[in-house]
């Protein structure tokens, strides 16, 4: 079997060229007779590569000059414990609780705080994002160290297409799995942070990016562990032990991909056609179901299901045979998903639908 088409939630698609590229450097990278997997992360060498690669990101997200970029490990997870260790100094943060990802985030942080429910969708499932207006009169009391969302909920396919008003009070994100999939305001948050295993790069790295007076006095706890002291991490550059450095090269040329491929603009325009033929099906389908309400949508996520267990499988089993990997859905709600990823082509999705059309007509007809 040649290249599949990877619908994975992450580790997912990356880019081929990337891939191409890597591997023809990978016994010796521009002619230093060593791989940068054989690399000093103290070297010049290997620092031009961070360099750049920082520098790259900055320039595709627009990151103004007052916020630091830091390239850390233990993925997401590892952060839902940093950010109230960092950002907690009342010990009062507010939290939307939209997914799996966002629950977690929100039981881990009350070991350090209280952590206030704002607002959630699980009463319906989390199908939606819930409404935001009841969020903005709760942080105009202004008692509230930050404000804790997760962008996109990648098991559940929903997506936040506007943000909370949160006034002064910092805005923290969750951007795992829409992060580099369209224009972002970073200016707008105060802290946000993803795994590169999305969109970004492979799994291993951790992207944070933090406004520089928001840890400017350094751990709002002092338990907090000195890996996660963001503001030791970036006086450090990142390098305060052995960095991912294999994982933040690959980052660096997904970074370089996007830019040339037309930036962050032309993956929004990308993803949307793409997820619009999914959802367009959806719509229309009699066998098919989506499962996020319309206007939650996730440009990344595409989640749907038959309504029963066993067709399910056989459509995801089908699948494979096909050469469409990753459908199956997330273990805690069965189903389907689609992951439509910068790296994932027209083409896939074309496929995908193709064969979405073709099991349904199979199907109905019996």
């Amino acid at each position: 079997m040649g290249r599949v088409y990877n619908f994975s939630a992450g580790p997912a698609a990356m880019p081929e060229s990337v891939l191409k590229e890597a591997a023809s450097e990978l016994l010796d990278y521009h002619g230093l007779g060593m791989s940068v997997l054989e690399m000093s992360h103290r070297s010049p060498s290997y620092q031009q590569i961070f360099d750049d690669t920082e520098a790259t990101l900055r320039r595709v997200l627009g990151i103004p000059d007052a916020y630091r970029v830091l390239f850390l490990q233990g993925g997401a997870t590892l952060e839902f414990a940093g950010i109230p260790m960092n950002l907690m100094r009342t010990g009062h943060a507010g939290y939307l609780v939209t997914g799996n990802f966002a629950r977690k985030a929100y039981k881990e942080a009350q070991k350090y705080g209280e952590a206030e429910k704002l607002a959630s969708s699980e009463d319906t499932d989390f199908d939606r994002i819930p409404d935001l207006a009841p969020v903005a009169r709760r942080v105009a009391a202004g008692d509230l160290d930050y404000v804790y969302i997760c962008q996109n909920n990648t098991i559940f396919g929903t997506m936040f297409h506007e943000l909370p008003e949160c006034g002064d009070t910092p805005l923290v994100a969750d951007v795992s799995s829409c992060f580099l999939s369209e224009p972002l305001e970073v200016s707008r948050y105060g802290l946000i942070y993803a795994g590169a295993q999305k969109n970004a790069g492979p799994a291993g790295v951790t992207v944070v990016i933090v406004r520089d007076d928001l840890i400017a006095d350094g751990p709002a706890l002092p338990i907090c562990p000195s890996y996660l002291d963001y503001r030791l991490e970036a006086d450090k550059g990142s390098m305060l032990n052995t960095p991912n450095t294999f994982g933040i090269y690959l980052c660096g040329k997904v970074f370089h991909w996007i830019e040339q491929t037309g930036g962050l603009a032309a993956m929004r325009e990308h993803n949307l056609e793409k997820s619009g033929l999914l959802y367009d099906y959806l719509d229309q389908s009699e066998l098919f179901h989506g499962h996020a309400q319309p206007a939650s949508r996730s440009i990344s996520n595409v989640t749907f299901r038959t309504g029963d267990k066993d067709l399910d499988a056989e459509f995801v089993a089908g699948a494979a045979e096909r050469g469409l990997v990753g459908v199956k859905g997330h273990r805690l709600v069965g189903g389907m998903r689609a992951s439509v990823y910068n790296a994932v082509p027209l083409e896939g999705v074309k496929a995908l639908r193709h064969y979405m059309e073709k099991f349904e007509a199979a199907h109905t007809a019996r």
